[in-house]
């Protein structure tokens, strides 16, 4: 009697357990394929079986089905005609994950195309199907999770455009919450493209300093002889050609903060006037008697090693010490992609809107080709992708075709010179060259990316001076 009542507690437990777990419909007119299917699934998942299309669709009308794994052909209603069904009668859409023979895979793409996530080839093992069904469930989740993500315009704004869920934004943000208010120079530093503006920004609009002028100037954009001028002004007749007063981008951000983008490009004679100036908190006009005092919040950025740099006699030192106060470094895309679902449908959703286009839905497809690619160009050629992804699509969603990944990548492979006739060395030469021109001859991070030590990339690059190869940087 206490047996039998154990059994029943423990049939009742697993019951309320089974209810928590997803649902799959196994349709095949094979009863020993059914039977396989069920006991192989049944472990993690709750599962019902069916023997053709019309019993699949007396079921999925019965129970709330997660995903339905069918056979491709069958007796009566097949696959393809369940899969019709289920878009056009069911008051809810149930992945579909299709089963096919060798012979049958253009109908089984061709599915997919009709709104099947996957489909499997038959024979099959046991992983192909785990993991099958792990991706459609996966998808799912990741595809409700944009259109939350689209939805929720007053989260982002907190964010202040730092869009990601990844330890390494997260911890970001953190960090401009606890810097916001205080005035000391912050040095961001990441490679081209990882969004250090937009970090910049939002150091600038979550702290005190918000209602004051955000000034920005590119120290690599202005020539030298003009550089003077534009941080700190002139005064009328300083120079032939100053017929009045100027301000300087200094006296601009006044009660602001001030970005001084690309600081590694400063010429260093004018390292040594900016140094002066975060010192002694004043500034002098081209002409001017006296000084100028402004209170201005300093954020620097650089895609460059800047102790290499100094090195190199390229930076000075003090200089660096007095940028380095608050050091901020961002991660590239390729270290967080778990955020590119995030980003895709955040970029998508604006330029839909900049177009005058509907919201156009990223499909599955697309989104693995997103998350397959490694973005050297980081968060910016991500946007730069969905923008030209929404300008020319005429259909209601965004599928790997029009997101043009494969152009990028066959960009990506002619700019670093590889080709199927090189040699294991010469690939490797090739790579060590590219990764040389991706961070300007700064071989302390190009050996960090490479995955081998500064010695290592030392001795690689004598070896192709001895060749007489131009080294990049």
């Amino acid at each position: 009697m206490e047996r039998g009542r154990l059994r029943s507690a423990v049939t009742a437990e697993e019951r309320q357990m089974m209810t928590m777990k997803h649902t799959i419909l196994v349709v095949d007119d094979e009863q020993t394929m059914r039977d396989f299917l069920a006991t192989s699934l049944k472990s993690r998942y709750q599962v019902h079986t069916a023997g053709d299309g019309t019993e699949a669709m007396a079921v999925l009308r019965a129970e709330k089905i997660d995903l339905v794994l069918s056979d491709m052909q069958m007796p009566g209603r097949g696959g393809m005609e369940l899969l019709s069904d289920i878009r056009t009668h069911l008051d809810y859409q149930p992945l579909v994950v299709m089963m096919t023979a060798f012979g049958s895979i253009e109908l089984a793409l061709e599915a997919t195309r009709k709104g099947a996530q996957d489909f499997l080839t038959k024979p099959f093992g046991m992983d192909q199907l785990d993991h099958a069904v792990k991706r459609a469930f996966e998808f799912a989740e990741l595809k409700t999770e944009n259109k939350s993500l689209r939805t929720n315009v007053a989260e982002r704004s907190e964010h202040k455009g730092l869009l990601g869920n990844n330890p390494a934004m997260v911890q970001m943000r953190e960090k401009i919450a606890m810097i916001a208010d205080s005035r000391g120079t912050v040095l961001l530093q990441g490679e081209s493209g990882t969004g250090k503006e937009v970090v910049a920004r939002a150091i600038h609009e979550s702290g005190n300093r918000a209602n004051g002028p955000f000034i920005r100037i590119n120290c690599a954009a202005i020539p030298e002889a003009l550089l003077e001028s534009e941080l700190f002004g002139y005064e009328r007749g300083a120079f032939t050609g100053a017929v009045g007063t100027r301000q300087g981008k200094f006296e601009l951000a006044d009660g602001g903060t001030l970005l001084l983008d690309e600081i590694s490009e400063m010429p260093f004679a004018m390292q040594a006037k900016l140094l002066r100036v975060l010192q002694e908190r004043e500034f002098m006009r081209l002409g001017a008697k006296y000084a100028t005092k402004a209170d201005v919040r300093i954020i620097a950025t650089t895609n460059r090693n800047l102790k290499e740099e100094i090195k190199a006699h390229n930076f000075r030192e003090d200089l660096y010490f007095r940028l380095n106060v608050i050091p901020l470094r961002i991660v590239p895309l390729r270290l967080r992609k778990d955020d590119i679902p995030l980003l895709a449908a955040h970029f998508c959703q604006n330029f839909c809107a900049e177009n005058n286009k509907p919201l156009l839905e990223i499909t599955e497809s697309a989104m693995r080709c997103l998350l397959a690619m490694d973005w050297p160009g980081n968060v910016r050629q991500l946007q730069n992708v969905l923008e030209r992804a929404v300008i020319l699509s005429n259909d209601d969603c965004l599928d790997e075709e029009i997101l043009g990944l494969s152009e990028e990548m066959d960009a990506t492979d002619r700019a670093s010179g590889l080709s199927q006739d090189m040699t294991l060395k010469d690939m490797e030469r090739e790579l060590i060259m590219r990764k040389l021109e991706n961070t300007r001859g700064n071989r302390t991070q190009a050996a960090q990316e490479l995955g081998i030590s500064v010695r290592t990339l030392r001795n690689k690059l004598n070896l192709y001076t001895d060749m007489g190869l131009e080294i990049p940087g």
